[in-house]
């Protein structure tokens, strides 16, 4: 079993999350909707604040380097005609964010400068107003109401309650680009778009993935018991029983981040008895490396963002090498053309705030190109993966439909991750 001193570097690089999925348990404050380590989450009672003040960002003039290139490439209209220029005048974009909030001030930044990265890339004709709120729902609404009388599009709110607030409210006016998924069954409105970063539908990919390459497989599910583990395990689970196949399922005893050694040892005598063709993992790094140090690294091996050690070549991870994982193109694939193109996060908070900075690039992009088609379909080659958007609908609740599909890779150690046959 790995020991905790050779693990003092990986824990700090391993506390990734799929940040804006469902809350579970967290560091970070709850409610935005989180799992993994690292989660971001809002506050389950309001957290006092000032009243939100609208400001509006006016960036430094940009270098004279040349012509610029758009990072959006439209695809063609289907009778093949180019695609609506921008709004006569342009524009106006505004950006709903808790900066005000006391628990959420750090993760709003994070997605504010990824969205101004965006803009700065690609700001003709877009004016772009930053409106920040505190905590409420009130002044989340308040703000809403403001934000939609004086811009063509609204991108937020981010924290859950505040989007199930908006959603439940009646007041979406314009078209609205939530970054975080309510928690409510019912229908959104239908200027409403979702495009939170999402723990189950992670899961549920990295069925197909496994389902593709292991067909009629087996499949062992090991999970822990955070509710985080039990989310991730519980959406691959019902994905790979949907696509016909069976799993057995493993949860694991975890202390202060440690899988209990005697439950590993049990669990070894089991597959030596009844070996399964694949592996999921709904663990951490620190746990999966537990994991095959007992059980081997023979049985193919699949997770998500959350067995994302880093891409550190100093942070050697052998027990890893072989892992499919599944996440963002921001983390996996930073030299993919679609992904070089803007300024790397610079702080120094681990992967949870970079995938929120990912998230505020791609929310950029989303609005930029509802400017041009509020009522159409399009995709974007984004930072977060292929994103689909129809606001249309999807031909039930009529509301916006939308998808990701993140980057499937594979985990070779010296934090080197090499392209697999799947998503992205």
């Amino acid at each position: 079993m790995l020991k905790k001193k050779n693990l003092k570097g990986l824990i700090a690089a391993t506390a990734t999350a799929s940040l804006l999925a469902a809350c579970g348990s967290s560091p970070l404050p709850p409610d935005t909707g989180c799992g993994v380590p690292g989660g971001l989450c809002a506050p389950a009672a309001p957290v006092t604040s000032a009243p939100p003040v609208e400001a509006t960002y006016t960036p430094p003039p940009p270098a004279d380097t040349g012509v610029r290139t758009s990072p959006v490439e439209l695809p063609p209209r289907a009778d093949g005609s180019p695609a609506a220029p921008l709004p006569a005048g342009g524009a106006r974009i505004a950006l709903l964010l808790p900066l005000e909030s006391s628990a959420l001030a750090q993760p709003a930044d994070a997605v504010r400068q990824g969205f101004m990265a965006a803009y700065e890339r690609d700001r003709a004709g877009v004016t772009v107003n930053v409106m920040p709120t505190g905590d409420s729902a009130q002044a989340t609404l308040d703000a809403y109401a403001r934000a939609a009388e004086q811009n063509d599009i609204v991108v937020g709110p981010l924290a859950r309650s505040a989007v199930a607030a908006l959603a439940g409210s009646g007041a979406v006016s314009k078209p609205t680009i939530a970054l975080n998924h309510p928690q409510t069954s019912g229908p959104l409105p239908r200027q409403m778009l979702v495009i939170g970063l999402s723990l189950e539908d992670e899961a549920r990919q990295v069925a197909d993935w496994a389902a593709a390459e292991q067909p009629g497989g087996r499949a062992l599910v090991v999970t822990g018991p955070a509710a985080w583990q039990q989310r991730l395990s519980g959406a691959f689970a019902a994905r790979w029983s949907q696509l016909g196949n069976t799993h057995t399922l493993a949860e694991l005893p975890i202390a202060d981040g440690y899988v209990d050694g005697n439950a590993l040892a049990d669990l070894r005598a089991r597959l030596q008895a009844d070996p399964p063709q694949l592996v999921y993992a709904a663990l951490d790094a620190v746990q999966l490396r537990q994991v095959r140090s007992a059980l081997g690294t023979s049985l193919p091996t699949y997770g998500t963002a959350s067995v994302n050690p880093g891409r550190d070549p100093g942070a050697s991870a052998p027990e890893l090498a072989g892992v499919r994982i599944l996440d963002l193109p921001w983390t996996v694939q930073p030299d993919h053309p679609a992904v070089s193109v803007y300024p790397r996060w610079s702080g120094n908070e681990g992967f949870d705030m970079q995938r929120l900075y990912a998230l505020g690039i791609d929310a950029f992009r989303i609005a930029r190109e509802l400017a041009q088609r509020p009522t159409g379909a399009f995709e974007v080659d984004g930072v977060t993966g292929r994103l689909k958007i129809d606001m249309g609908g999807d031909g039930s609740s009529g509301s916006p439909a939308f998808r990701r599909v993140e980057s499937g890779v594979v985990y070779r150690d010296g934090g080197v991750f090499e392209q697999a046959a799947f998503g992205r």
